[in-house]
């Protein structure tokens, strides 16, 4: 098992054509001449060509690395797209310390990669994924469970690789689409700066003082169950359950990654369309059904408070809406759209599997994210909808409305909920106990 912090390498942008920014303080270039200031990084020749404000130019270098030499510099990267694919999608200037490597990949443009340390990346990770102003408990909590990921993560990388299954193609044939996504599988970087993995953003926003006391509080601390530091998922809101890991990625049951009740007092699993059907449209009790706006604003940053309705939402699409929908995420043309019927659920009520009946092609989906993204121009809140059809009297369909519960996939810590648990008194290493139930807390370095 780990003994010493890791450096990582990741993936701040990628396919850019060109890319500016600006080093903050001397740096090292290949290992040879100290730069500093504005500079901009193109394509000429495959191979890569710097221009420097000071009018100094390298040319022909088939990999750029910039190695910091304070501890104290750091570099600013123009137009960093984030939120890549959701719905608050959009570019900002960001600024990271550590080195920075730039890479051309034939066909595939110039990837930016930060080099850091582990508990330097989480310092930002806690702050970019809440609010300076969040509970001290919940920092610590999230520091927990981002660095046991993380760590999981680069294991799991080493050991296996995505499963083909997971990216087959469709075809003419294909009558079932069963798809997830593994976050290894990144092949120049440990991991990408987005949601994808961890939403990363440097030290754009600043480290809180907050949040590097949840680092130095927590350092080196990991969820370990049975020897093996724990693979600890998390998202933003369950809607009152959380659900098994292999509804959402490989068929493989873990342990402290099963369905629980997010909540003081028993909500029993989904079991039927009924049950799924009740849970959705009503507002049960649960850490996470919270609309107070000081909650929110301590633990959701500026973009994330523009969803409100996580809870419980609901969206609808006329037939023609949704058959473009198809046809664009997915390359389906079903014809006349009929009917969407849920064939299988998790205890949380998200699908695994959902049947797609149209006049010229019917095809069934899965799992959860695959799910969200065909049936939305980015990506569904979760998958823990039902759905209703407005028919005409001849029974073809004109309108799909889908009531849902939950934003994110539901497996693992539920991050609102564990607001609202700080929020309440409850100590970080309660919890991480809460949402991963038989991992224990140890410190490896």
């Amino acid at each position: 098992m780990l003994s010493h912090e890791p450096t990582l390498s990741v993936g701040i942008l990628e396919g850019y054509e060109e890319l500016r920014g600006q080093l903050e303080g001397s740096f090292v270039l290949n290992g040879s001449r100290r730069v500093e200031g504005p500079f901009t990084c193109a394509i000429g020749n495959n191979n890569l060509h710097i221009v420097f404000a000071s009018g100094e130019t390298v040319t022909d270098l088939p990999d750029v690395r910039f190695s910091p030499v304070a501890q104290e510099s750091s570099f600013l990267l123009e137009d960093v797209t984030i939120g890549v694919k959701f719905h608050w999608e959009r570019k900002e200037q960001q600024r990271f310390r550590g080195g920075l490597r730039v890479v051309l990949r034939p066909g595939k443009g110039l990837t930016a990669i930060n080099v850091v340390s582990l508990e330097e990346y989480l310092a930002s990770v806690i702050s970019s994924e809440m609010s300076a102003s969040a509970p001290a408990e919940l920092l610590r909590a999230h520091a927990i469970t981002s660095r046991s990921w993380l760590v999981a993560m680069l294991e799991r990388a080493r050991l296996v690789h995505a499963p083909l299954e997971a990216f087959s193609p469709i075809t003419p044939e294909t009558t079932e689409v069963i798809r997830w996504y593994s976050r290894e599988d990144h092949d120049i970087y440990d991991v990408c700066a987005d949601d994808h993995c961890q939403r990363y953003q440097g030290i754009s926003k600043g480290i809180s003082s907050a949040a590097a006391e949840a680092i130095a509080s927590t350092r080196g601390v990991f969820l370990v169950h049975e020897n093996t530091v724990c693979d600890a998922r998390y998202y933003k809101a369950c809607g009152g359950l959380t659900d098994n890991f292999p509804n959402s990625w490989e068929e493989t049951d873990i342990p402290y990654l099963r369905s629980i009740a997010d909540s003081p007092v028993t909500h029993p699993p989904i079991r039927s369309e009924g049950e799924a059907e009740r849970w959705v449209l009503s507002s049960p009790d649960a850490y996470c059904n919270t609309k107070d706006p000081a909650i929110l604003r301590q633990i959701l940053l500026s973009f994330d408070q523009e969803t409100t309705d996580f809870y419980r939402w609901h969206v609808s699409y006329t037939r023609e809406e949704l058959e473009a929908l198809l046809q664009k995420k997915a390359g389906l043309d079903v014809g006349t759209l009929m009917d969407l019927v849920p064939l299988q659920r998790g205890p949380s009520g998200r699908l695994v599997r959902l049947r797609i009946v149209g006049t010229q092609r019917t095809l069934t989906v899965g799992k959860d994210l695959e799910i969200r993204r065909w049936l939305s121009p980015s990506h569904l809140y979760s998958s823990a909808f039902i759905v209703r059809v407005e028919r005409r009297e001849d029974g073809m369909a004109l309108k799909f409305t889908l009531h849902g519960a939950g934003w994110g996939h539901g497996v693992g810590l539920c991050q609102i909920g564990a607001a609202v648990m700080a929020v309440r008194g409850f100590a970080a290493e309660e919890i991480v106990r809460h949402y991963f139930r038989g991992a224990e807390l140890r410190k490896l370095y």
